[in-house]
């Protein structure tokens, strides 16, 4: 699963059997990277989501016979990307400066 915010909704005239009645939503990344996904719980723009992918996003949207790879399945109600954003990189540095457990025998070897 990921998060990702919903910026905007797609209109699409024609579609394949199986999709005709599913909303699809345009959603971006942390990264801003862009994706379709279909939206069985009915969001807005600025919603902030998570997301099933693959062979998960087809039984998310309750009929394993729609081709999607990508569902909505849930708006998160209390998230601030802001304040996890800046906590996260002091924690993976302090991670990251710490030994290795094998760091004397490699140099011993």
């Amino acid at each position: 699963m990921d998060i990702n915010q919903v910026v905007g909704t797609l209109v699409c005239t024609y579609r394949i059997p199986g999709l005709e009645h599913c909303s699809l939503r345009i959603l971006k990344d942390r990264k801003g990277k862009l994706q379709v996904a279909t939206d069985p719980v009915g969001t807005r723009p600025g919603n902030w989501v998570f997301t099933a992918s693959g062979s998960a996003g087809r039984y998310a949207m309750g009929d394993a016979s729609i081709l999607t790879d990508l569902t909505i399945g849930g708006i998160i109600d209390h998230w601030e990307p802001e304040t996890l954003a800046r906590t996260a990189p002091a924690t993976s540095r302090a991670t990251s400066q710490a030994p290795a457990p094998d760091s004397g025998a490699a140099q011993a070897a």
